[in-house]
């Protein structure tokens, strides 16, 4: 799965570490701004499925989590 699916889909940590580093800070940058763009959608009204905060929360603190693996090893 790639990075692009992770506004949809929870991501999997299995492959998440498969990935780069590069590629996965820019799939971070990417998830944040989908983020800010969801919470402008929620307070116009425009949101069909308000379960996307949570999945994104979470997927973009999976990519956290594997930079922070990373950094530490």
């Amino acid at each position: 799965m790639s990075l692009k699916d992770a506004e949809q889909k929870p991501l999997e940590a299995a492959a998440l570490r498969e990935m780069g580093e590069q590629e996965l800070a820019e799939g971070l940058l990417a998830l944040r701004e989908a983020q800010f763009r969801l919470r402008f959608r929620a307070a116009t009204g425009d949101l069909e499925n308000p379960m996307q905060f949570r999945m994104m929360r979470r997927n973009i603190a999976r990519i956290e989590t594997v930079l922070r693996e990373r950094r530490q090893a």
